[in-house]
């Protein structure tokens, strides 16, 4: 009898795993915005909704991983909403359907002998500026940056390092003058003495100083194709992802650091731990998109981005809260 109940238990567990939907999810870099995705992973939440996700991690940035998703060598991307809208400039539809992150948690932060300094614009000119990658949001922040203060990107030279640790290295060696990233680096930096934070959008008043308003930054991902093709698939990541966001919103950063897979843990863990409370504000609650905060993003691409600012970009189809708000109440779990 034991026997048979152990062979049935065993073809249960492989009847479960071959039902499991499959779906390839990438990932932009390790910076804290994404962090709601390995959440998910670590509290097995993908599973529990009957997934087998494939994970690829471009630490790179996220351009990367919007590459990946276009050329279809992945089916959801974790990156920002930002990317949404340039695919449309390029006649391309992507969707967001999950925000992570509600603001941008951005940080420019600069080497103990940088000459930039925020109250003079102009003394970046000539700065190498370290940012993710080419075409990463962290780029259109600079390009931004430079552009509402009469300078050109010509002015600065842009060079990718990635994010976490990689990118304070960069900073800490010389290599670049000034570094654009996210937490984890932001806490990194100042933990270690290697420079110090000179234009800080981790709060909302840091956001609407830089922006002029709450810049999203986080989300999942999707071609329109994809979606309209695999809408249960797209609910089940949806109804795991929100979870997670719900369940951080009710724990500590080192209850939450607990649960994360161990490869996205970079740095020391007590200073890691600590740069996951200075991220806790930026991340959203319920996973919903809010429609008058995307505006901010389409005005930062419209200042420096031809493609964008010649196009009517239709907001509308470059989200969808449609599968947030099917999410199962959390007390009917």
């Amino acid at each position: 009898m034991r026997k048979f109940m152990l062979a049935l238990a065993a073809t249960v567990a492989f009847t479960g795993s071959a039902l499991a939907d499959p779906v390839r999810i990438s990932v932009g870099s390790y910076n804290l915005n994404n962090l709601p995705f390995p959440v998910a992973q670590g509290l097995g939440l993908y599973e529990k909704e009957g997934l087998e996700v494939t994970v690829e991690n471009f630490a790179s940035g996220g351009s990367k991983t919007l590459q990946a998703l276009v050329a279809g060598s992945t089916d959801i991307a974790v990156g920002f909403y930002d990317h949404t809208i340039q695919m449309q400039s390029q006649k391309k539809a992507v969707v967001a359907f999950v925000q992570l992150a509600r603001n941008s948690g951005l940080v420019l932060a600069g080497g103990k002998d940088s000459k930039f300094d925020p109250a003079k614009p102009e003394t970046i000119k000539g700065a190498k500026v370290g940012i993710t990658s080419p075409g990463s949001s962290s780029d259109f922040f600079v390009r931004y940056y430079v552009q509402r203060n009469g300078l050109s990107a010509n002015d600065v030279s842009l060079i990718g390092v990635g994010s976490g640790s990689a990118a304070v290295a960069a900073l800490e060696q010389g290599k670049i003058d000034l570094l654009v990233n996210y937490d984890p680096a932001a806490t990194f930096i100042e933990a270690k003495g290697v420079g110090k934070i000179l234009i800080d959008g981790r709060s909302d008043d840091g956001a609407r100083a830089i922006y002029g308003g709450i810049y999203p930054t986080s989300v999942l991902y999707a071609t329109q194709h994809y979606i309209d093709e695999n809408p249960e698939t797209i609910q089940k990541v949806t109804n795991a992802t929100v979870k997670a966001l719900e369940w951080m919103n009710s724990h500590s950063a080192e209850e939450i650091v607990e649960k994360l897979p161990k490869e996205f843990i970079s740095g020391d863990r007590d200073t890691y731990i600590k740069a996951v409370e200075n991220a806790k504000a930026i991340f959203s609650k319920d996973g919903r998109i809010n429609e008058e905060d995307i505006k901010i993003p389409l005005a930062v691409l419209k200042s420096f981005n031809e493609k964008v600012a010649a196009d009517e970009i239709d907001l509308t189809k470059t989200y969808t809260n449609e599968f947030v708000d099917k999410v199962p109440d959390a007390a009917a779990n």
